[in-house]
């Protein structure tokens, strides 16, 4: 899209129904409507590295239903997403749910097509597996890429049942890999028992810096974002939301609940305090709907893509008028 086209937005809700229709991503255009997009909603139904509840293969159409109900004008950002660039939902990349390597490939794959297209990602999960290739992908773009990384969990762990490919170990991989930017790593959002202190120390030395879900409640999401974003400095970002990071009170549709988390309102405000970074691609991961209840977490998980998107659209107009 060239800077004078106009990017096509969601359905017009005054002629159509939010309920009526197909549930694209805000009800915006897939991306075979309109050519190519600067952002690239996608799904990857996918959940096979699960340790626990499986259910996360169905969490980007969740997450689609949900976000029926947002609307194309964002006061908290004042902006307009859909209309500073052009947003189109991408479908899903379609991963092979019995070989987790295979899938792996397969998800690289799929990002790097539509990364060369100069879109930038957001990835609606799936399981935090596929936080692995999506990181390669994005790196292979912008080199070694600073992580905020919302999770109950530390995602650092080594291997499952001599598994090095699960929902529990992508962040490891991506460290050994040389795909992160070491210096600016953090986990936001972490709490609850570990399997031994030494989970903390192997963290740390990985150079993660750890936010706990108590650090945010005692400080305050405008003190966190503001660490944040001196953190992050100005590097390319990704931002990874595995959806426990929210108390089960407003995530309970996900794999491994923990007591004790942030609040949805807490989460909206540190990303939108993080406005100012280099936002380069995302994903919102681990939404589970069967263990879910009147849309609690997928409209959560909406609101999140929607806070995200609105990030990278303001970003993408913003070097557009220099």
């Amino acid at each position: 899209m060239s800077s004078n086209d106009t990017p096509r937005g969601p359905v017009d809700s005054s002629r159509v129904p939010r309920y009526a229709g197909p549930a694209t991503f805000a009800r915006l255009p897939r991306l075979d409507e309109v050519g190519r997009a600067d952002v690239a909603v996608v799904g990857v139904p996918f959940d096979s590295g699960v340790s626990y509840r499986p259910g996360a293969r169905f969490g980007g159409n969740a997450i689609r239903e949900a976000s029926r109900l947002l609307r194309p004008y964002n006061p908290a950002q004042d902006a307009s997403p859909f209309a500073l660039a052009q947003v189109a939902d991408g479908g899903d990349i379609a991963v092979n749910p019995f070989n987790i390597n295979e899938a792996v490939d397969t998800i690289e794959a799929a990002a790097d097509d539509l990364l060369g297209t100069g879109a930038r990602l957001m990835t609606l999960g799936g399981d935090h597996t596929i936080a692995l290739p999506l990181l390669r992908s994005v790196a292979k773009k912008h080199g070694p890429v600073a992580l905020l990384h919302f999770d109950a969990h530390l995602d650092t762990w080594d291997t499952y049942f001599g598994a090095e490919y699960t929902h529990g170990t992508p962040f490891r991989r991506a460290v050994e890999e040389g795909i992160l930017d070491t210096s600016a790593l953090s986990h936001v959002g972490t709490r609850g028992p570990l399997y031994g202190k030494q989970d903390l120390t192997d963290d740390e030395k990985m150079g993660f810096g750890i936010v706990t879900s108590a650090d945010v409640y005692r400080r305050g999401a405008d003190e966190v974002a503001d660490q944040l974003r001196q953190r992050i400095g100005d590097r390319p970002l990704y931002i990874s939301i595995d959806i426990d990071c929210l108390d089960p009170a407003h995530a309970p549709g996900t794999g491994t609940p923990e007591a004790g988390g942030m609040t949805s309102r807490e989460l909206l405000e540190i990303l939108r305090g993080l406005a100012p970074c280099n936002l380069v691609s995302a994903d919102v991961v681990e939404v589970a709907p069967a263990y879910d209840h009147a849309e609690i977490t997928s409209v959560a998980a909406s609101h999140t893509a929607y806070e995200l998107t609105t990030i990278m659209s303001r970003q993408i107009a913003e070097a557009r008028a220099k």
